[in-house]
């Protein structure tokens, strides 16, 4: 398979991401649209391509809405790696089942899917045992990937539909709306997560979040949904407005305030940390009780330094999350349509995504930026 760029000549590149030209062609692939970047400047444009052809154990879905996720940018301009271009980012994706193959059992047709950042792993190996296929070394990303099942490339959200095994489309509650569900499948599950696997998730504990972004505030719903004391931990005065009355923050601490710094020391049972920049640790681990944990979910790139004594006197722990299981993500989902929680957000049309890209490497976005797929993609002339 061959993606070609609207109006441009066929961009096959390394790393299998086209099917050589003597393959055959798949007489069910389906004709896709979306948007790729094409080199590491970022920038976004029109594409075509084909998605493979629906198997036994396959969803179809329309896309109507995609995330997006700073990870997209990080992936396109290539400072998580080499990337392999064409480039369609976009892994929260919902939509509208299409069609379903013969042993679909998960879902039919008219139902509300998801999926979120990966689409297939060995399943057989000692991880996928364990039901962890996102550490699988297997695994396949939902873009800028190539699927070890058909050896074709993987393509994501920021595009008008999807072909996906069942076992890794969620299914979404019917009553969520599908433009604030989108970014669950990876701010929300991102931090539901650890506050699962960490226990954090007790009526009463007293819990902390470092930044206010996409994850962040999703943190913040989801202790005080669990009945925690949420405090909110921020470079900048200006949210503590937005987080004490729109969100609920039971407290707002400026990190960059030594008297409030100190005035908090001891005070947190847990503290979720979604920055993605390098930053110091001591302050935060200062604001710990004893035995507290901080959880890394920003995935920054560098080298973290802390003083080791205080946290052995203390107790306390360093601890890590990236992406939710298979079966965390469909918990989430259906935990957030009992509590009718979703993502609070700007929706955008497709053709914004460059000016959105800006716009989010400045801060400015409330909460999230969610494309309009289903309204705003259209075909090139």
């Amino acid at each position: 398979m061959s993606a070609r760029t609207v109006g441009g000549e066929g961009n096959c590149v390394a790393h299998g991401r086209c099917r050589s030209s003597s393959s055959p062609k798949m007489a069910s692939e389906t004709k896709a649209i979306g948007w790729a970047a094409r080199d590491t400047s970022g920038h976004m444009s029109p594409i075509e391509f084909s998605r493979r052809a629906l198997g036994p154990k396959d969803v179809k879905f329309s896309i109507k809405f995609c995330g997006v996720c700073h990870s997209d940018w990080s992936t396109v301009t290539g400072e998580w790696g080499p990337p392999m271009f064409p480039v369609v980012p976009g892994h929260e994706i919902v939509g509208v089942v299409e069609e379903v193959g013969s042993e679909v059992t998960k879902l039919k047709v008219g139902d509300h899917a998801g999926v979120s950042t990966y689409v297939n792993s060995c399943g057989s190996c000692r991880i996928c045992e364990k039901k962890l296929p996102q550490h699988c070394n297997g695994v396949v990303w939902v873009y800028n990937s190539v699927d070890h099942a058909d050896g074709l490339p993987t393509y994501g959200g920021y595009s008008n539909l999807m072909v996906v095994n069942e076992r890794f489309c969620l299914v979404l509650p019917k009553n969520l709306p599908l433009d604030g569900a989108a970014p669950l499948l990876c701010a929300g599950a991102t931090v539901y997560s650890p506050m699962k696997r960490y226990g954090m998730g007790k009526n009463g504990n007293r819990f902390g979040v470092v930044g206010l972004g996409g994850l962040g505030h999703m943190a913040l719903k989801f202790a005080k949904s669990f009945g925690m004391h949420a405090t909110v931990i921020s470079t900048s005065p200006a949210k503590e407005k937005m987080a004490r009355e729109e969100l609920g923050a039971d407290n707002f601490i400026v990190s960059k305030d030594p008297k409030q710094m100190e005035a908090s020391v001891g005070t947190l049972d847990f503290i979720i940390d979604t920055v993605s920049a390098i930053h110091p640790l001591d302050p935060l681990l200062n604001l710990l009780a004893p035995q507290g944990q901080l959880i890394f979910v920003g995935g920054g790139v560098g080298k973290c330094e802390f003083d080791s004594l205080p946290l052995c006197f203390g107790g306390k722990s360093i601890g890590s999350s990236c992406i939710a299981t298979l079966e965390e993500l469909q918990e989430m989902l259906d935990y957030c349509g009992e509590k009718n929680l979703v993502c609070t957000i700007e929706k955008i049309p497709i053709d914004y995504i460059n000016e959105a890209y800006k716009r989010m490497n400045k801060g400015d976005v409330h909460f999230r930026f969610v494309i309009d797929v289903g309204n705003t993609l259209k075909p090139q002339n």
